[in-house]
């Protein structure tokens, strides 16, 4: 409970008193927005260090040869806790947001903090809201901004961690329209941490995978016809590689 009750005061003293840092930030982001961009990046990323270090969650990254340095690219992962973001956002280089779920909104502070790291809101519920998320995204994207999503919709709380829930078909547009590259992410030991045992949060170890890039115009008819069901079954295949790697550790 003590984790949990630092990483609280660690969240909430940064929204409350980090206000001040948010409106130099906000007073910045008009007159250089991208200026804005990369300094509330490095000012989360910091924070986020802190509540991982905070909640006792090392991290391995494997493919980080994989992401391309001269352009963005869209990030599609497993989902299964909301340690997944600061993961994330501390391990991807360059400016990136997230497609966040639009009831986020609603709460003060954070929600500006989200904006001027570049996140999202989608409204699952309505398919012109989400279309106008899409093209917002296609945007971003062409301004050198890489996007990341979780196309099961949810957090998955699956036993098995390489059992996903059904990839959404259309989470991949912005890729398919942008012309940029989709990296696959899995990521392992987010909710052995928080999700599994809740209100207690646990030292772990994560595990985040970059798998190698690929352009979806590339694939087959087939596969390009599903492509969400394509990358699914990749970040699988990357899950299991995980699983095995960890099995042998322990061997």
């Amino acid at each position: 409970m003590i984790r949990f009750l630092v990483v609280a005061v660690l969240l909430i003293g940064f929204l409350v008193f980090g206000f001040p840092l948010l409106a130099a930030q906000n007073s910045l982001g008009k007159k250089d927005p991208h200026g804005r961009d990369v300094e509330s990046l490095k000012i989360v990323q910091y924070m986020f260090g802190l509540i991982l270090k905070a909640a006792g969650i090392t991290v391995t990254v494997k493919g980080r040869e994989n992401i391309p340095e001269d352009q963005a690219v869209l990030y599609v992962g497993n989902h299964r806790s909301y340690f997944d973001i600061l993961v994330g956002y501390t391990t991807v280089p360059g400016l990136m947001g997230f497609v966040a779920k639009k009831e986020m909104l609603k709460i003060p502070l954070l929600r500006s903090w989200m904006i001027n790291v570049n996140c999202l809101f989608l409204d699952r519920e309505n398919l012109k809201e989400g279309l106008k998320t899409i093209l917002q995204g296609i945007e971003k994207v062409r301004s050198g901004v890489s996007i990341w999503i979780f196309p099961e919709g949810t957090r998955n709380k699956s036993e098995d961690v390489r059992e996903l829930l059904p990839f959404k078909e259309g989470s991949l547009k912005i890729a398919e329209k942008s012309g940029c590259p989709v990296i696959p992410v899995a990521m392992v030991g987010t909710a052995e941490a928080f999700e599994k045992h809740f209100p207690m949060i646990r030292p772990s170890h994560v595990t985040v995978y970059y798998g190698k890039p690929f352009y979806i115009k590339e694939l087959e008819p087939a596969e390009k016809k599903r492509a969400g069901a394509y990358t699914r079954e990749k970040i699988r295949e990357m899950l299991c590689e995980i699983q095995e790697e960890m099995a042998g550790e322990i061997r």
